[in-house]
């Protein structure tokens, strides 16, 4: 049984539902009583985020694999970022790290590819919906991302900053999502939603009457961390 590692703390919220939500997966899979051995590094999401808004990419990287390092030191068998938007380094993290990375955009992809979705719609941040990594990822498996309007972008990303990230969910701004999703699905044809910053399945995760799959990126990121614990 490997131990697992994870850089947490970007955010708080998601990192604690990745906990919870690995310790479940674990037992529903493994049912000797036992439980799985987890390492988080819960890091500065402040800086991570003064990193991003200025475009300085190879420094993100360059912290993040400091803190996977630190992972390594302390025993981690293997590393998974419990977040989104960090993963626009994820390539370079991945040709520079001393333990192998789960990546939750390779994970989502498979997900969708296994639903047989051609055309999914994105939620996240500014900086996942503008970066390259998720449409890069999908178009290898011949899936096109579509992504929100301008206006809607800015609209979730400060949503997603002021109000998610620091626990707060509310019913005005869940039903503004479901809304975006709603306009996605009939005005530009989506078969699935990839919910693409881990803090969105808090607040989106038990919606049943969408019409279409909502690929929860928590989700389906925990269930590969586990099959690697148990491997």
């Amino acid at each position: 049984m490997k131990i697992a590692g994870l850089i947490g703390g970007i955010g708080p919220e998601s990192t604690l539902d990745y906990y919870r939500s690995i310790i479940e997966t674990y037992r529903e899979r493994n049912q000797d009583g036992s439980y799985p051995a987890i390492i988080v590094n819960s890091i500065n999401l402040r800086k991570v985020l003064h990193l991003m808004e200025g475009n300085r990419l190879p420094e993100v990287a360059e912290y993040l694999l400091s803190e996977i390092g630190r992972l390594d030191r302390a025993g981690a068998d293997f590393a998974a970022l419990t977040a989104n938007t960090p993963h626009i380094v994820f390539d370079a993290l991945r040709a520079q790290s001393p333990i192998p990375l789960i990546s939750i955009v390779e994970a989502t992809c498979q997900a969708a590819k296994s639903l047989g979705l051609k055309c999914v719609g994105l939620l996240g941040t500014r900086f996942t919906m503008q970066a390259a990594f998720y449409p890069d990822g999908f178009s290898r498996e011949g899936i096109r991302i579509v992504m929100p309007a301008p206006e809607e972008q800015t609209y979730i990303h400060d949503k997603y900053m002021n109000e998610l990230i620091v626990g707060v969910f509310l019913p005005e701004t869940r039903s503004r999502l479901l809304a975006i999703a709603e306009r996605l699905k009939i005005q530009l044809g989506i078969e699935g939603l990839i919910l693409g910053g881990t803090e969105l399945p808090l607040i989106l995760r038990d919606v049943k009457d969408l019409g279409i799959p909502l690929l929860d990126t928590t989700k389906v990121h925990v269930e590969e961390i586990v099959k690697q614990i148990l491997f």
